[in-house]
C-alpha cells in the first residue's frame, strides 16, 4: 500500500460517512482482554494500524484474536502467560504501556520495552508507574520496564497528572486488586468511559464513571463480555472541520457520531464561525460555510486551548488551527499538553497560512489565506489529517507523504473522502 496522498484541492464535499469506532477505546480494551480467561467480544473497532499492531501484541502475550466481522473481533486470553514482548512492536505505539496494568492485575509480572508512537515531545511514563506502585507493583528501570506484584491491593491514589493511558492501567490493575481504590485525578475521555464500562460488563465494579474521581472494588476474577465501541470523537471532528471548509450545497452528514461528546467541540468551533446541527446520534454539517472569528465580548483575539476532558482535546488542536487559516480573523491557539505539537505549522505556513509561531506551545493564526498546493510530510496522526484538510482547501495538487501516520488513527481514511467528492488517490 502506497505511503502518500495526491491530492488535488477546491472540489466541494458532500454526502455521507459512517463514523469509526473510537481508537483510543479499542487499544486498552485490547489489552483489557488480559484480565480474563473468557472471551472478550467487541464491536465497532477501526481496522486501523494501531489495532493490528496492539493486536500482533496480545496475540505474543498468548491471547486468540478472530475478526468475526468487518469490525468486530473475538479475544481469549485463556492461554495467555507472561512472554518476552517484540521489542519493535512495543516501539511503534504508546499504547503498548496499556499491557502494564491488565498483566500485573492477573498475573503479577509484566515486562516491557519502552513504548513509541507519535513524536510530539516527551511523554512521560512516571504516572503510570507511581500509580501501580501504590498498588503494590515494584518498578525497575534497565532498558527496559519490569513490573513484578505478590498480589495488588487497593489505595487511594492522587495522580500527578490526568493522564489518560495512566488512568486505564490503573483502573484494570485495580479491577483485580483486593479491596477498593480511590482514584483521583482521574482522565474522563470517552475512550476511559468505554473502557471503564467494558470492565463492568465484565464483572468489575466501578464507580462515578465519566468523573475526575473513580472507585474501584477489586474482584477476584472477570468474566467475558461483549461490548461496542463508541464513536471516535476526534474523527468526527476532522469531518466537521471538512464539511465546513468543503462543503458543497447538500452538506455533510455524519452518522452514528456520539454526539453526547461533542459538546466543547461545538463551543470552541463556534469561535471560527463553524456551525453543525445534531439529529438523533447523526451530525449534519451545512454546506458552503462563510467562518468569521468571534473576538472575545471585550474585542480581545479570542484564545483556543487544550486541557483534559472535558475541556477541548489536544488531539483536536491541529484541526483548528486549520480551519483558523480559511476563518475572517485572528485567533491565539495554545498547545498545553505536548511540548512539539506544533512545530507542524510550518508546512501550513509553507503552504501560504498566515502563522505567527510564538513558542512550542502558542501561535496566532490570521486568516482567511489562499492555501496554494505543496509537498509535505505527515509528522503525527493529528497534524497528518489537517495537512490532507488543509490541502482539500488548497489551489493545485498537493502531496502528503509518510500518511503511514495517518492510517495509524484513520480506518479507510481516503476512501470516505473519495466517497464526498475529494479527488484523492493514494500512491
Amino acid at each position: 500500500m502506497g505511503n502518500e496522498f495526491v491530492i488535488r484541492g477546491g472540489r466541494k464535499l458532500e454526502g455521507e460517512v459512517i463514523a469509526s469506532g473510537n481508537k483510543n477505546a479499542a487499544l486498552p480494551l485490547l489489552a483489557a482482554s488480559l484480565l480474563t480467561d473468557e472471551p472478550l467480544v467487541l464491536h465497532n473497532v477501526p481496522r486501523i494500524r494501531d489495532v493490528e499492531t496492539m493486536l500482533r501484541l496480545i496475540q505474543s502475550l498468548g491471547v486468540a484474536a478472530t475478526w468475526i466481522g468487518p469490525n468486530s473481533v473475538r479475544l481469549c486470553a485463556a492461554k495467555a502467560a507472561v512472554r518476552q514482548l517484540d521489542k519493535a512492536l512495543c516501539s511503534e505505539i504508546r499504547a503498548s504501556i496499556l499491557l502494564a496494568g491488565p498483566m500485573l492485575g492477573r498475573f503479577g509480572e509484566v515486562h516491557l520495552h519502552p513504548p513509541g508512537g507519535d513524536v510530539i515531545g516527551r511523554r512521560r511514563l512516571d504516572t503510570h508507574f507511581l500509580a501501580l506502585r501504590s498498588l503494590g507493583a515494584r518498578v525497575s528501570v534497565n532498558g527496559q520496564f519490569d513490573l513484578v506484584a505478590d498480589g495488588l491491593r487497593g489505595a487511594d491514589i492522587l495522580l500527578d497528572e490526568a493522564s489518560v493511558t495512566a488512568t486505564e492501567n490503573a483502573v484494570m490493575a485495580a479491577a483485580l486488586a483486593s479491596g477498593t481504590t480511590v482514584l483521583r485525578n482521574a482522565a474522563s475521555e470517552p475512550h476511559v468511559q468505554d473502557l471503564c464500562r467494558c470492565l463492568i460488563q465484565m464483572g468489575a465494579s466501578i464507580e462515578n464513571v465519566g468523573s475526575n474521581t473513580l472507585v474501584i472494588h477489586g474482584r477476584e476474577r472477570l468474566g467475558g463480555a461483549e461490548f461496542t465501541l463508541g464513536a471516535d470523537n476526534i474523527e468526527v471532528t476532522s469531518f466537521i472541520v471538512i464539511g465546513a471548509l468543503c462543503g458543497g450545497e447538500r452538506g455533510l452528514w455524519i452518522r452514528n457520531a456520539g454526539p453526547e461528546h461533542l459538546g466543547m467541540t461545538r463551543l470552541v468551533l463556534r469561535r471560527l464561525g463553524i456551525h453543525f446541527e445534531i439529529h438523533g446520534s447523526d451530525v449534519f454539517v451545512p454546506g458552503n460555510q462563510r467562518l468569521v472569528v468571534q473576538p472575545e465580548f471585550d474585542g480581545y483575539m479570542p484564545k483556543i486551548d487544550d486541557n483534559p476532558w472535558p475541556a477541548f482535546p489536544a488531539d483536536a488542536i491541529s484541526l483548528a488551527i486549520v480551519a483558523a487559516t480559511q476563518a475572517e480573523g485572528s485567533v491565539l491557539f495554545h498547545e498545553k499538553m505536548f511540548e512539539s505539537r506544533l512545530y507542524w505549522v510550518d508546512k501550513l505556513i509553507g503552504m501560504g497560512a498566515r502563522i505567527v509561531l510564538c513558542d512550542p506551545h502558542r501561535c496566532v493564526v490570521q486568516g482567511p489565506s489562499r492555501l496554494r498546493g505543496d509537498r509535505v510530510q505527515s509528522p503525527d496522526i493529528r497534524a497528518g489529517v489537517a495537512l490532507v484538510i488543509a490541502a482539500l482547501c488548497a489551489e493545485g495538487e498537493s502531496v502528503i507523504q509518510n500518511v503511514g501516520q495517518i492510517d495509524r488513527g484513520y480506518e479507510r481514511f481516503e476512501e470516505k473522502l473519495r466517497a464526498l467528492g475529494a479527488d484523492i488517490v493514494r500512491r
